[in-house]
């Protein structure tokens, strides 16, 4: 049986938290230039051409892209054919240790709110899955966006048009807070907290890619369109793209209940994957 080399883990980690605080995820950057090109209203307009341009500036100069350098997130899928010779959260956390080394740190206790001094722990999420390796997605979610979450456990009886609608509502509310354009993710079905990680994992979905289901696919290009519409826009600023896209998961949920999780990044997506 293969063994874990959890010093690589630790490392790729480091590595993956120092790339991406300064450069954003390639289809995100793709996205915002194409909402500048179609954008007419010059203030909105102009609002994205600082993003890009300040993208382009943090990539080149090694600089964050954004002050708030974020909570890692971590998603674990680990091969049952591997062996742990040691604590993979350890391993973990000590790659965002080293990670953020450079970078701001902004996680502390909720109660003392004394800060942890190296933006550890990560928000760790695992699923066992085939093989014999360890595959990791990884995300430096900010802030900004992530107090815009809402959750909704809805009757059944009012079912997907009121969800539908409240989703939209959600990015309406957060307005300009979230430093919009925003991709939101939506999480349906299972419990409260399972809904909450499908609406988190579901933004790790590159931008331009379709759902494979194509009911939900079709209900994801709905719900872009009606946000657009909003008039929210770049930074708040009005015109055409308050949303860049919306990504949904959903899973099996109890027949009295319809669980309905939104959760937002803001215009800048700072996550990648790899394999060890």
């Amino acid at each position: 049986m293969k063994i874990a080399d959890l010093n690589l883990l630790e490392q790729k980690i480091a590595e993956a938290i120092e790339d991406i605080a300064c450069n954003m995820e390639s289809s995100c950057l793709a996205a915002l230039q194409k909402a500048r090109e179609k954008e007419d209203n010059p203030t909105a307009r102009f609002a994205l051409d600082v993003m890009c341009e300040n993208a382009e500036i943090a990539a080149k100069r090694g600089f964050p892209v954004c002050q708030d350098t974020g909570m890692a997130v971590v998603f674990l899928y680990v091969g049952r054919e591997l062996k742990l010779n040691g604590d993979i959260y350890e391993a973990v956390n000590n790659g965002v240790r080293r990670g953020y080394k450079t970078l701001r740190k902004s996680v502390l206790d909720p109660v003392t709110r004394v800060n942890t001094g190296d933006n550890a722990p990560a928000v760790i999420h695992t699923r066992i899955v085939s093989g014999d390796k360890i595959r990791v997605e990884i995300m430096l979610k900010g802030f900004g966006s992530e107090n815009m979450s809402k959750v909704y456990m809805l009757n059944p009886a009012q079912g997907m048009e009121e969800a539908k609608r409240l989703i939209i509502e959600s990015v309406a509310i957060a307005g300009s807070n979230p430093c919009p354009p925003v991709i939101v993710g939506v999480g349906l079905g299972g419990t409260l907290e399972k809904a909450c990680e499908l609406s988190k994992h579901a933004l790790f979905r590159k931008l331009g890619s379709h759902n494979p289901d194509p009911e939900l696919d079709k209900l994801e290009e709905y719900l872009l369109n009606e946000i657009n519409k909003l008039g929210v826009g770049a930074q708040g600023f009005g015109g055409k793209t308050t949303a860049l896209g919306v990504f949904i998961e959903k899973y099996p949920t109890h027949i009295s209940s319809l669980p309905v999780a939104v959760n937002m990044l803001c215009h800048c997506s700072r996550a990648a994957s790899f394999e060890v």
